[in-house]
């Protein structure tokens, strides 16, 4: 009986594990769909298929649930987009690939910044995902000076910002190919203006 303890320990583990990750799930899924980054707790225990006991149990409170699906979302994002410092083909492909799966949901979370306080707290961390993103991959091509480094990171924001994207890909329907195309020239001009290695 005792050999089967630390099996069963593990499996118990285990098993709460994955229910609270299908909870964090259920919300990002809700969110997604609705725009609303507040659902209610049935709606999140409906989606995950739990009681809202369960959710409680995990989380505390709904700000508990709210906080760690914020942090896995975030999680989430720097995952997606890691980049081998310097190698611009590949940054710009997963930036593209990172936009054409979130793009359209943190466009329609811009829109309401102004109006939901948890919206603007969740672009701005975004906000600084991305300025560390840029500063992180194009390390090694920009300059080193210092006025001339920021001049040519705030430049590389811009050029690889969601903005941008949607400028291309949605605006002008551009394929996700020409548009990564030219979000390639943008960078490339940046970086030859400011005398980038």
């Amino acid at each position: 009986m005792k050999a089967t303890r630390p099996y069963e320990m593990r499996a118990r583990a285990d098993a709460k594990a994955q229910t609270r990750h299908r909870i964090l799930l259920a919300v990002r899924e809700l969110a997604e769909e609705t725009l609303n980054l507040e659902p209610t707790l049935d709606a999140v225990a409906g989606r995950a298929a739990v009681s809202v006991q369960t959710v409680l149990r995990h989380f505390g409170s709904r700000d508990g649930l709210l906080d760690a699906a914020l942090e896995l979302a975030q999680t989430d994002v720097v995952e997606e987009r890691t980049t081998p410092p310097g190698d611009v083909s590949a940054a710009l492909r997963t930036i593209c690939d990172h936009y054409e799966r979130r793009g359209d949901f943190v466009l329609r979370m811009l829109a309401r910044e102004h109006d939901d306080a948890r919206i603007a707290s969740i672009v701005d961390r975004g906000r600084g995902v991305h300025r560390d993103w840029v500063d992180e991959v194009f390390a090694p091509l920009l300059p080193g000076e210092d006025p001339a480094r920021g001049a040519c990171l705030d430049l590389l924001i811009v050029a690889t910002d969601v903005f941008t994207w949607k400028l291309l890909r949605r605006d002008r329907q551009l394929d996700r190919a020409t548009t990564e195309h030219r979000l390639r020239q943008l960078v490339d001009a940046v970086l030859g203006a400011q005398g980038a290695p």
